[in-house]
């Protein structure tokens, strides 16, 4: 019985899922608007799009330093990458909608668009700061950007699956060797990709801000998101038993140990541009925090400071302080929490980046100020127009597990003849 045919399998029901999911999502169009829907959408395939990088990134990673741990990990995240054509298919809808729309998402798309509509001046094609980014802010450098992209994730990890699961077959080491060269090619791309990528899609939501570090910030989240996935998977098949005799305590140790670093890297690049934003102190670059802490009317904290203040802890200090100890890296039932504690955060800290840009002014560039939701207000991810993220996040993750589930039968459970397997069968510390 084939896994992505029937509706009773894993694979059926993710599908309905997504759909149902990408629905309600259009629903919203009617209820809440246009904008809205579309900054839900945009929250969701990035978070989503970010898990698939961030496996490609992992099994490049894998292959570029031929590591033995990780090889029979390594089959589950190669089903994982067969969702990127179908993110970009779902990425299309953004596309259609700013092109008839500019106002919808990204301001740049029209020189023409009137600032004064949220409460600057002029229009943006006399905006000087966009002058100065107009070569790159323009809708063809995004089309370009996205297209160019996603395109080249479709191809590494057509690559990738296909070496890996014909080498089953044949156990040949030339596919081995073509993995190692692809990675070499497509570690330095899909790092300058996926920082293009949320350039594009995330940070020019504030045309006006200037960082250095948010190709890396995107970075390190993908990766803690996609190892947070990587376990979830682990856990679901040691319980139905797939995995048993195949993973040892040092797997579940080794992993644990990637989300740990990574957790700690997360911190070190997040607290990097905070620190070198606000220490230095200029207008262009302070406001983004500033929309994102202050009520310009009154000065008070605003609620998205609170939102600030969960992802400090809880982006951090939690997982850093749950993921320390040797016992904590190898329990399944903490280990599983974890990965769905980091999965939840990392999806905050996207509507974090998101949401608030949708109030941006030029006067908050000027003066330095933002203003986010009053104190008595409620958390934007709340508000009833808000339930469109999680729809869309539902209906686009259930689409990735549908794509995940449809490639799941179609290979080993584990690369069997990979040169690696037997080292990693019987991996130690």
């Amino acid at each position: 019985m084939s896994a992505s045919n029937t509706n009773g399998t894993p694979a059926g029901k993710a599908l309905i899922i997504g759909i149902v999911g990408i629905a309600l999502t259009a629903v919203g169009i009617a209820v809440s608007g246009g904008p809205k829907v579309a900054f839900s959408w945009l929250t969701a395939m990035t978070f989503w799009t970010g898990i698939a990088i961030g496996m490609l990134m992992l099994i490049m990673i894998h292959h570029i330093f031929d590591a033995n741990w990780s090889t029979v990990i390594r089959r589950q995240f190669e089903h994982g990458i067969s969702a990127f054509k179908w993110l970009a298919l779902l990425f299309v809808p953004l596309i259609v909608a700013s092109f008839i729309d500019p106002s919808i998402l990204w301001k740049y798309f029209d020189p023409s668009y009137n600032l004064a509509d949220i409460g600057g001046h002029g229009t943006v094609g006399e905006d000087v700061l966009w002058v100065k980014k107009s070569v790159l802010l323009n809708p063809k450098m995004f089309l370009f950007i996205t297209i160019g992209s996603f395109l080249g994730w479709i191809f590494l990890s057509s690559r990738f699956r296909r070496n890996s699961f014909t080498q089953d077959g044949d156990g040949d080491i030339k596919w081995t060797t073509s993995s190692r060269k692809w990675s070499a090619a497509g570690i330095p791309f899909t790092a300058f990709a996926l920082t293009f990528c949320v350039i594009f899609w995330v940070k020019a939501l504030d045309y006006h801000w200037f960082s250095t570090m948010y190709g890396v910030w995107f970075f390190a989240n993908c990766v803690r998101a996609a190892l947070a996935i990587g376990i979830l998977i682990m856990c679901w098949l040691w319980t139905r038993g797939d995995y048993k005799g195949v993973l040892n305590t040092n797997h579940w140790y080794s992993i644990g140990m990637l989300s740990f670093a990574f957790t700690v890297f997360w911190a070190y690049v997040t607290f990097s541009q905070y620190f070198l934003i606000w220490n230095a102190n200029v207008p262009e670059e302070t406001f983004w925090y500033n929309l994102r802490e202050i009520n310009n009317s009154t000065g008070e904290a605003n609620q998205w400071k609170w939102i600030g203040m969960l992802l400090l802890f809880g982006h951090f200090f939690f997982p850093f302080l749950g993921l320390i100890s040797y016992p904590a890296k190898i329990s399944k039932k903490w280990m599983k929490f974890m990965a769905t504690w980091i999965l939840l955060i990392v999806f905050v800290d996207m509507i974090y980046n998101v949401w608030p840009s949708k109030k941006v002014t030029t006067e908050m560039v000027e003066t330095g100020h933002g203003f986010g939701l009053g104190v008595g207000d409620p958390l934007p991810f709340l508000a009833v127009h808000q339930l469109w993220t999680f729809t869309a996040l539902i209906g686009i993750g259930g689409i990735c597990a549908w794509a995940y589930f449809k490639s799941f039968p179609t290979a080993k459970l584990i690369p069997i003849r990979d040169p690696r397997i037997g080292e990693s069968l019987t991996y130690h510390e």
